[in-house]
Parts: C-alpha cells; sequence; structure tokens
C-alpha cells in the first residue's frame, strides 16, 4: 500500500478523523507494516501493548478467554478497525487474541510514534484526549447495560 493510500485509511479511523494531512502523514510514514498470513496472529490476549493496530487488509477474528478459561470469539474486524488505541497513551495488556482469518495487513502505530506526534502537534492532544474518554464512556455504558460490575 503506498503512503497516500495508508493516509486516506488513517483519515477514515474516528480516532484520527480530525487529523490534518501532514499530521496523518506523519503517522503513516512512521508506521510499521505487518503482513499476517492466514490463522496467524497478530497479538495475543494478555501480553503488554506497547502498539496499536489498524487493519488496512483482509479480515482478523478477535478471541477473548472467560474465566473458566475458555477461549470464544468475540467478533470479526476488517480494514479500518483499530486495535487497542489505549495502548497509544498508556501501558496495557492486550484484552483479545487478533488472529488473521485470510491473508490480512496491519499499520502498527507505537506510542513512541504517538507520542511524537503530539510533542509536534499538542493541539491534536486534547483532541485524541476527549476521543478517547468518549470512547472509554461508551465502552462503560455498553458493559453496564449488559450488566457488567466492575470490580
Amino acid at each position: 500500500m503506498a503512503l497516500n493510500d495508508d493516509i486516506r485509511l488513517l483519515s477514515q479511523v474516528p480516532l484520527f478523523k480530525e487529523l490534518d494531512a501532514d499530521q496523518l502523514r506523519l503517522i503513516a510514514f512512521g508506521a510499521e507494516r505487518r503482513v499476517v498470513g492466514a490463522g496467524q496472529e497478530l497479538f495475543r490476549e494478555r501480553s503488554p501493548a506497547e502498539a496499536a493496530f489498524i487493519v488496512t487488509k483482509g479480515r482478523f477474528e478477535l478471541y477473548v478467554t472467560d474465566r473458566e478459561g475458555n477461549v470464544r470469539s468475540e467478533k470479526e474486524v476488517g480494514p479500518g478497525t483499530l486495535l487497542s488505541e489505549l495502548a497509544l497513551v498508556t501501558m496495557v495488556e492486550r484484552k483479545f487474541t487478533a488472529i488473521a482469518v485470510e491473508d490480512s495487513e496491519a499499520l502498527k502505530i507505537s506510542r513512541s510514534l504517538f507520542q511524537r506526534l503530539l510533542e509536534e502537534y499538542p493541539q491534536v492532544g486534547r483532541l485524541i484526549e476527549s476521543r478517547i474518554r468518549d470512547n472509554i464512556s461508551n465502552l462503560a455504558k455498553a458493559a453496564a447495560a449488559m450488566g457488567y460490575r466492575f470490580r
């Protein structure tokens, strides 16, 4: 995929939607492309997350392990999906295992690359912080609606 294709894809990801061309170019240029064959892992549940991924091609099945140790498919995602966005701002564990359903690709956006974006364009920090806060709020509301209790 060409740099301009990556910039176009990034501009469609909700977290990056309002960034300008220069800001998107910085991310696209610094991102690392990962090619993942069908049946291979992009990352494993509970591993340290030092980067987020954006699916650029193909599909990934997301699996979670319940308290009894049973693995179940949570959902399938395709191009334009941002995985592990909190890893951009803080050290977290992966909440699921991502396995390629077919030959796939993803852009890896490291926390250090994201920090560089924030250092070079401080106004982006306020925008991203607001987006992440909204996403966390929506997740908490969805979990509450499903009857999940936080400890």
